[in-house]
């Protein structure tokens, strides 16, 4: 089997995540940081930092039972920093352990990368249908940019912590 026709990232289902509510309680999460520049990272950037964090998971045995519940989490917490998280069944030796906790509303979006404030528009609309208000955003890619490609569709999933 060559690279290019190895299953990079998981088909992504929609509906198990479009329109859901989760509640965690300090659920577990490796975090990195990396700079951005106005909320664009350098692409090199991300892929050093994602690896990172996976080999960490893998090195660890800490990986999600299912790849396809796997999250892997993005924040900007300001226009010159992101925040990575990824999900982890326990503590990882070595790295940034880190536990979220909150009720969060999840809503599936696809379309280019540089739209993610109009969706974050349009789920404040939503959850304003809803008496909610957003009080911080995490998002989760679905697709690499090859994988987009490769399936037609830019998935993402917003989650906003109300």
């Amino acid at each position: 089997m060559t690279n290019e026709n190895k299953e990079c990232c998981p088909k992504f289902n929609p509906e198990k995540w479009d329109n859901k509510t989760y509640t965690w309680g300090n659920k577990p999460f490796i975090k990195e940081t990396m700079p951005t520049l106005f909320h664009m990272p350098l692409p090199s950037m991300i892929n050093k930092k994602v690896t990172k964090l996976y080999t960490m998971m893998m090195d660890s045995g800490k990986a999600e039972a299912n790849s396809e519940d796997a999250l892997l989490l993005f924040r900007d917490p300001s226009a010159f920093k992101s925040e990575i998280y990824l999900s982890v069944t326990g503590q990882v030796p070595g790295a940034n352990n880190v536990g979220l906790s909150g009720t969060f509303a999840a809503k599936v979006f696809s379309g280019p990368y540089h739209a993610v404030p109009k969706f974050i528009k349009q789920m404040n609309e939503y959850l304003a249908t809803q008496g909610k208000k957003a009080t911080d955003y995490y998002i989760h890619y679905a697709y690499c940019p090859k994988c987009a490609k490769k399936y037609g569709d830019n998935y993402m999933i917003l989650f906003a912590q109300v």
